[in-house]
C-alpha cells in the first residue's frame, strides 16, 4: 500500500543541503519508485516558488501521479489558530501550523519535515497532538525522513 506523506518545504531544501541530503535523497527515491504518495498543499507550493529556481525544479519533476493536492480549508485554519491560541507556537509559525493542520485534516500517515525548531520538536508534537485530540481529530505521527527509513521494512 502507498503511504499518504504531508511533506513540508524543508524536505525540499533537504534534498540540496550537505547536512540533510543524505537521508532526503532515498527519501525521494522512494517517491519515485511509487512507493509513497505525497500531500501537496498551496501552502508549500507558496513556500517553494520562494526558494532558489533549482529547488522549484525539483519539486516541478516529481510525477503528478505521485502527487495528492489538498486545500486549505475553513477547518485547516481554524485548526492552526488553535495551535497559535494554545501557544504551541507563536504567531510567526502559522504556516507551520497550516503544514501541521492540513496533515491532520487530511488524515497523512505522517508529517515529514527538517523543521527541528516548529514542527518536529517532541514538545511542539505533544502540543499540537493534544489539541488534536482534543477537537477530535487523529494524533498526527511528525518524523524527519531519517527516521521514516530506519524503521520500515524493505522486504
Amino acid at each position: 500500500m502507498i503511504k499518504r506523506i504531508y511533506i513540508d518545504t524543508s524536505v525540499f531544501g533537504g534534498y540540496f543541503d550537505k547536512e540533510f541530503n543524505k537521508e532526503t535523497k532515498p527519501f525521494f527515491e522512494k517517491i519515485f519508485e511509487k512507493r509513497i504518495k505525497i500531500l501537496v498543499s498551496e501552502i508549500l507550493e507558496l513556500e517553494l516558488y520562494r526558494a532558489p529556481v533549482y529547488i522549484q525544479d525539483f519539486f516541478e519533476s516529481l510525477p503528478e501521479v505521485l502527487i495528492e493536492r489538498v486545500e486549505l480549508t475553513d477547518e485547516v485554519r481554524d485548526l492552526a489558530e488553535k495551535y497559535i491560541l494554545e501557544k504551541v507556537v507563536g504567531k510567526t509559525s502559522r504556516a507551520d501550523c497550516q503544514h501541521i493542520a492540513l496533515a491532520t485534516i487530511n488524515k497523512a500517515d505522517v508529517l515529514v519535515s527538517w523543521n527541528f525548531r516548529h514542527i518536529v520538536n517532541l514538545e511542539r508534537i505533544r502540543g499540537y497532538n493534544s489539541i488534536n485530540f482534543r477537537e477530535g481529530y487523529q494524533m498526527t505521527e511528525i518524523r524527519t525522513p531519517k527516521e521514516i527509513f530506519n524503521y520500515e521494512n524493505d522486504k
